[in-house]
């Protein structure tokens, strides 16, 4: 009796916002039951995850970990049967580049092994080197003149010991229930500037320019080293390299007429405060170097991974619905959390809609990106030449073909919801779409925007692009760009939900009468130059 009063008062007492988003859009619960099933009972999410991750390492981009991972996922979109399942150029980016060999330890004033992260694009020192600690002790960049000369076979570091803090709260966590609902309650600020690699570079470039700031003086430092025959410079990694954990991102330039870096060297911070202290008493340090790196010229172009599940419908499967997210990784670690499992679970989805033999009227399209951790080269360079430059913001024919683009790239944990990117028309649409999967947390729509990820290109022309709410679980606190984002780091029952959920969007959007509702197109902007 209980339960049947449960379910009369669920259909009968059904708030006025699920009824108004039911009654507006259509929602196909037997399709749903049938994607649920599959993506949950029958899921191949890990199996894909595994490839992407332990069987092709580091995928920086143009690496030859990235081609290993572009090819598996061609082979296996196309076993799936995704068609035109390919390597798709997008244009020029510049150098691959891999590591072949690191060591480092200290022998004196006693010997200890030394966990090293060289940064992406530096050079190596080619072989085994004996070399003693240099402590760079610089307030401006014309103090470091004083060390002029004295570089030359030294492993260099600066004098800032960085301060440890213990954490007293757990480094993996969920949304609570407060969080999202005050992400619902949110109003649309007004625009502000989009944070991307790309625009953090550029504003290090204008600090350099003008002459100021700790990274003018530490490429002039480089500089020196690399003039004077230093072996390496040995950096921090940053107040979050502690406990085993060690940040490490670029340290050179990649592109192709750019110059070999010198060797920079991400360690923990208990090593390298322990080395500083050592050094500054007086005692001599020595370090054991041998670091092999390789860069790779012969191809300078950069490649997504592109494929596509044809619509049916005479008329709609000249439209697409496209998910994607990026392939590319750094170096510390096999990009796990970032981003092979976005990359996972949107193939996952192409899998799941083949094996349910699901026709849409809508083309499904996915694309996997590259160098997305260098500024969203891949994907603005896919949109740029499929729908739209935004520096002068001439639309193409497909501009109008797209419904919309879904992202994933927040790490392994499951969706709570979704941003709507500041497009209010398609709140309660979304809100329909998640509401079958509100037993499985999912169920906050913000009107929020969120940026560092590929749904920023699309966005950026005018095209309903989105990226989805994922609990943060250690995302920032332990694996984002360092050696802890590994297999072991992912969650199979997070990526298992995220994959049906997302298959459910892609679905609902290829099979609505039309296309999703759309901002105002943005005004041409000058082009982001590298």
């Amino acid at each position: 009796m209980r339960k049947f009063v449960q379910h009369s008062l669920l259909l009968a007492l059904a708030s006025p916002i699920m009824a108004f988003a039911q009654s507006t859009e259509p929602v196909d619960q037997a399709v749903i039951n049938r994607i649920r099933k599959e993506g949950l009972e029958n899921s191949k999410v890990m199996d894909i995850v595994f490839n992407l991750t332990d069987m092709s390492g580091p995928r920086l981009a143009n690496s030859p970990g990235y081609s290993r991972a572009a090819n598996y996922a061609i082979n296996t979109l196309k076993s799936f049967g995704v068609e035109k399942a390919e390597l798709d150029a997008w244009g020029e980016f510049g150098k691959g580049w891999e590591l072949e060999k690191s060591y480092m330890a200290m022998t004196a004033p006693y010997y200890r092994p030394i966990m090293i992260y060289p940064k992406t694009w530096t050079a190596g020192n080619k072989k085994m080197q004996s070399a003693e600690v240099l402590v760079i002790s610089a307030k401006d960049s014309a103090d470091l003149m004083k060390y002029s000369g004295q570089l030359k076979g030294k492993v260099i570091m600066m004098d800032q010991l960085v301060t440890y803090k213990h954490s007293f709260k757990a480094d993996a966590v969920r949304y609570t229930d407060e969080e999202l609902a005050k992400m619902e309650a949110a109003t649309m600020a007004p625009p502000r500037p989009v944070d991307t690699a790309a625009q953090r570079r550029q504003m290090q470039a204008m600090q350099q320019q003008r002459g100021g700031g700790a990274a003018r003086m530490m490429a002039i430092l480089k500089e020196m080293a690399k003039a004077e025959g230093a072996v390496a410079l040995l950096s921090s990694g940053g107040p979050r390299s502690h406990d085993g954990t060690v940040f490490a991102q670029g340290g050179g330039a990649y592109k192709g007429t750019d110059p070999e870096n010198f060797l920079d060297i991400a360690v923990g911070i208990e090593d390298f405060n322990s080395i500083l202290r050592i050094a500054k008493t007086g005692t001599p340090v020595k370090l054991d170097v041998d670091v092999k790196t390789k860069f790779h010229t012969k191809d300078l172009q950069g490649y997504n991974v592109i494929g596509e599940i044809p619509g049916t419908d005479p008329v709609l499967k000249n439209e697409i619905v496209m998910i994607g997210a990026h392939l590319d990784s750094w170096q510390a670690g096999t990009g796990a959390t970032d981003n092979a499992s976005g990359s996972a679970v949107m193939m996952e989805v192409m899998r799941i809609l083949k094996a349910l033999n699901i026709s849409t009227k809508r083309t499904i399209r996915i694309g996997l990106w590259s160098a997305e951790e260098q500024g969203l080269w891949g994907s603005r360079g896919y949109v740029k030449k499929t729908f739209a430059d935004p520096a002068d913001m001439k639309l193409l024919p497909e501009h109008e073909k797209l419904s919309g683009y879904f992202n994933i790239d927040n790490g392994t944990g499951k969706i709570r919801g979704i941003y709507l990117q500041g497009n209010e028309a398609c709140r309660n649409i979304f809100k329909a779409w998640l509401m079958p999967f509100k037993d499985l947390g999912a169920h906050a729509v913000t009107i929020n925007n969120t940026g560092g990820t590929d749904h920023q290109s699309f966005d950026g022309v005018g095209l309903p692009g989105f990226q989805f709410i994922q609990d943060p679980i250690e995302y920032d606190t332990r694996t984002h760009h360092s050696n802890m984002d590994v297999y072991d780091h992912l969650i199979a029952d997070d990526l298992k939900q995220m994959a049906t959920i997302v298959a459910s969007f892609v679905y609902h959007t290829a099979q609505r009468d039309a296309k999703l509702p759309r901002k105002p197109l943005p005004a041409a902007r000058p082009a982001v130059r590298r």
